[in-house]
């Protein structure tokens, strides 16, 4: 697949949607990087430092009135952002024209291949509000599945946003996902923090099969998986997730040493995960420091999966192994998670960054 790509920092654009709950300040529009296939050709130009190698340009920023890229409507072109959350990363869709999505899932699946699309561990697309809300957010696995929300991509989405609509500082959005009603908001540092809402426990509406042992929520019950015996608990964010910080007869999982490949897919088709599940593997570094690989339902090994830095924070809370608020460490950089008592809902803080803005044929 040809890709036409163009870079463009930051994204701005002409157009306002209301949004009832925040405060704006706008920014002037400009764009900074273009990056577009040429024919193959090397110079370099100082002191503009213009770039030309094989197949692509690079500008240095140049101050413009023109539309930001993403307000270009080329027929037969896809324009995209690229985000991560800690190394977790989406590719991005305006779609806040349109209920629908403006590709198909199985087109998902080719884009977010790292060899022949763009790469990506999932696609996600900014719809229009529902029931009020500002905004709806649906979401396309790297394996084509919907998943019901994503903590890394609810922060990409937020400042996503916050480029689309040209808005500056702290401000927030609400948010209508699968899981429910999402609140990110984006603070000062550049961070965001996301109200989570509250862990779901009862085992019928995670959902899982394993019998329910304290209060109807499994908490350090046993999983077999080919003979090993994992204790595990599990939670809900709106979406399933197998926590575990041991097997049977050990204290506590060395998580660099697992071969998650391996035992990561077992875990998520187990028999007992009608709807499949995410596994977080835990590390206790202390009772306010924890460590985590996670295997996401239908993207596989990620750098890091919000939800799941939420749903073990209330599993080492269950289990007696940390405090409420907690340094969840994840191979793509660090989550503040936060089980407050007196709402018992999850806030999560943590970075979203944006990577490239460029376009695809359709």
């Amino acid at each position: 697949m040809a890709i036409a790509a163009a870079i463009s920092l930051p994204l701005t654009s002409p157009t306002r949607h209301s949004l009832s709950s925040i405060n704006i300040v706008r920014t002037p529009s400009f764009s900074t990087f273009q990056l577009n296939l040429i024919k193959p050709k090397i110079t370099v130009k100082n002191p503009n430092f213009r770039v030309r190698a094989s197949s692509m340009s690079i500008e240095a920023p140049v101050q413009s009135s023109s539309a930001s890229l993403l307000d270009r409507r080329e027929s037969g072109f896809l324009h995209f952002a690229k985000y991560h959350g800690l190394g977790n990363d989406f590719i991005l869709i305006d779609n806040r024209d349109s209920s629908e999505p403006r590709i198909t899932s199985e087109r998902a699946v080719q884009l977010c291949d790292r060899n022949f699309g763009i790469g990506a561990d999932g696609v996600i697309f900014v719809m229009p509000g529902i029931n009020g809300t500002d905004y709806t957010m649906r979401i396309f696995n790297s394996d084509g599945s919907e998943p019901e929300m994503c903590g890394n991509g609810i922060r990409c989405f937020a400042k996503f946003v916050a480029q689309l609509e040209s808005l500056h500082g702290r401000l927030s959005f609400t948010i209508h996902t699968g899981a429910g009603l999402i609140v990110p908001e984006v603070l000062d540092d550049g961070n965001v923090r996301v109200d989570m809402g509250e862990p779901i426990l009862q085992a019928s509406d995670i959902p899982t099969r394993l019998p329910a042992n304290k209060d109807h929520c499994v908490v350090k019950s046993e999983l077999d998986i080919d003979g090993v015996i994992w204790n595990v608990t599990c939670v809900s964010m709106g979406n399933p997730h197998c926590i575990t910080f041991s097997t049977k007869g050990s204290q506590n999982l060395k998580v660099d040493e697992l071969k998650l490949d391996e035992i990561g897919p077992k875990f998520e088709h187990h028999e007992m995960f009608p709807a499949r599940t995410n596994t977080e593997f835990v590390q206790v570094l202390s009772r306010s420091h924890l460590k985590m690989r996670v295997w996401e339902r239908g993207a596989g090994a990620t750098l890091a999966c919000g939800t799941g830095a939420c749903a073990l924070l209330v599993a080492a809370v269950l289990e007696g192994r940390a405090e409420r608020n907690c340094r969840v460490d994840l191979p793509g950089g660090s989550l503040q998670i936060e089980w407050r008592e007196e709402d018992n809902h999850i806030y999560m803080t943590g970075p979203a960054e944006a990577v490239f803005f460029g376009s695809v044929p359709l």
